[in-house]
């Protein structure tokens, strides 16, 4: 398994070196297409009637200076990957979380940041990661702060028995297939056997697919924390997970857990829905 077509979002007023270099990297291990993609939608400034002629001519100068933002990035973009993978490049004038979940119908895998966290405060100018999450129909993998370039020497997968951690394995496959090592843990306050069970066949679901993993079990009231303190114990540089949140009154509401992993903007984060 690989993936073949990936699309890397660049927020228009973010970083965007660490972001390229770790979806560059991951296009060259597959040989896949890497497109490139910023949104920025513009603000339209209040004003009373008598201020509606500034207003448009604000909002107008205010779109200009995106295009030329995005024509800027491009470059940056290009250079970054330095004609390693065949490239494509695409942008929107669009709240940017909406038309990333437009565009990621032509990959097979989205790759962003988060320098914010589960939630972005500026909607028109950063994708938000945790509504991006849930609309995409494809993984996300968010680039930590901290990240290397190469993403998935040591995975941790965060296992729990749900649709979306199943979804997650199976779409982080080729990571997986890639890793130098694989531990599926699963944490909660009680550990039954029913849990045992279900996380050896998962390590027998991936050894059929080639992935040498194994599995560890921790009892712990503190399950947010205590994950983030197991990845480190075994320095993953990936953790997978599902992502559980559903819409409320047309805002996102997470699981603890998925938005603990949000927030813990230092790691890489790979997340199905």
């Amino acid at each position: 398994m690989s993936y073949k077509s990936i699309l890397v979002n660049l927020d228009i007023e973010g970083p965007i070196v660490p972001i390229v270099r770790a979806a560059s990297e991951l296009a060259q291990r597959w040989n896949a297409r890497l497109t490139g993609f910023c949104a920025a939608d513009a603000y339209l400034p209040v004003t009373g009637p008598e201020g509606a002629e500034l207003a448009a001519e604000v909002w107008r100068q205010m779109r200009d200076d995106d295009e030329r933002r995005f024509k800027d990035l491009r470059k940056e973009f290009e250079a970054l990957v330095a004609g390693a993978v065949a490239t494509d490049w695409r942008v929107a004038q669009e709240r940017p979380t909406y038309a990333l979940a437009q565009t990621a119908r032509i990959a097979d895998i989205v790759v962003t940041g988060a320098a914010d966290g589960a939630v972005t405060k500026d909607t028109a100018r950063w994708v938000d990661p945790g509504s991006a999450v849930l609309q995409l129909g494809r993984p996300l993998l968010v680039v930590g702060n901290d990240t290397d370039h190469r993403v998935g020497r040591k995975i941790v997968v965060a296992w729990k028995d749900t649709r979306e951690a199943r979804r997650a394995v199976a779409d982080a496959m080729p990571l997986l297939q890639a890793a130098d090592d694989v531990v599926v843990a699963t944490v909660a306050p009680t550990i039954d056997q029913w849990a045992r069970e279900s996380l050896g066949d998962v390590v027998s679901f991936l050894a059929a697919h080639g992935v040498t993993a194994r599995s560890e079990t921790v009892e712990s009231g503190r399950e947010n924390d205590s994950l983030i303190e197991l990845v480190d114990r075994h320095d993953a540089d990936l953790v997978v997970s599902g992502a559980y949140g559903h819409s409320r009154l047309r805002e996102w509401a997470f699981g603890g857990m998925t938005r603990s992993l949000l927030d813990a903007i230092r790691l890489n984060r790979f997340m199905s829905n």
